[in-house]
């Protein structure tokens, strides 16, 4: 019995390589600019409860303060927007822009007052994003990837708390609460799972060839010879 036709919705485009690179890309640039010019990007990142810290909601996610934040945020920005892209392209721009508005403006609201800069809270939302939409699609491939999110980055979960100085544990929290709530608001355009045939409301099992094959009680039914044919048979 076969699935209703169907076209696949996930299919691989150059953009799924192509926007991971660019966006790792420019935050490499970001970075090398600030070496090479002298500049210090800082002061234009999220600075809670002040009106010019708002800009940071849009810049923060660019300034990283040292090659190895950096390092650790390109990875993840890479592997999870690909992801993204891939199982969830009709929405992939949505999800981007509302975890990186969301992630900021959660550390503009409850945010020490102090700098807070990286990619780490959009990191932080887009695995909240993937994770929670895999589980609760019930759609086998985004289980699947949902499962390898965790995988990968399930220790994430302890950068949402105040473990360690010097870490904007409130941006991490903000992004994951931000990808939480995406999961549960987007719905539309988002793969359903293929329905096969018996589990459609018209199937009728009396109608199935297959299946009158065999009586109620599940035995097989032996079709009757016919005359000419019962000479010539053997069983």
């Amino acid at each position: 019995m076969s699935a209703k036709k169907q076209t696949s919705a996930f299919q691989f485009t150059t953009g799924v390589v192509l926007y991971p690179l660019i966006g790792v890309l420019t935050l490499w640039l970001v970075f090398w600019f600030e070496l090479k010019f002298g500049f210090n990007f800082t002061p234009y990142g999220v600075l809670p409860r002040d009106l010019k810290g708002l800009l940071g909601i849009i810049f923060s996610p660019f300034i990283h303060s040292n090659l190895s934040h950096l390092w650790h945020n390109s990875v993840p920005v890479l592997v999870l927007m690909a992801g993204l892209i891939y199982f969830y392209k009709p929405v992939a721009g949505r999800v981007l822009f509302w975890v990186a508005i969301g992630s900021g403006l959660g550390t503009w609201l409850i945010g020490r007052e102090a700098y807070h800069i990286g990619a780490s809270g959009v990191v932080y939302g887009l695995a909240s994003f993937l994770f929670f939409k895999g589980i609760w699609s019930k759609h086998y491939r985004l289980t699947a990837f949902s499962l390898i999110v965790v995988f990968l980055y399930g220790s994430l979960i302890w950068g949402t708390m105040p473990i360690r100085d010097g870490m904007s544990w409130e941006g991490h929290l903000s992004g994951f609460v931000t990808g939480l709530v995406l999961a549960f608001v987007i719905k539309s355009k988002i793969a359903k799972p293929v329905k096969y045939v018996w589990e459609t409301e018209a199937y009728n099992p009396e109608d199935d060839p297959f299946l009158q094959q065999f009586d109620k009680d599940g035995n097989f039914i032996d079709p009757p010879l016919e005359e000419d044919d019962d000479e010539d048979r053997l069983t």
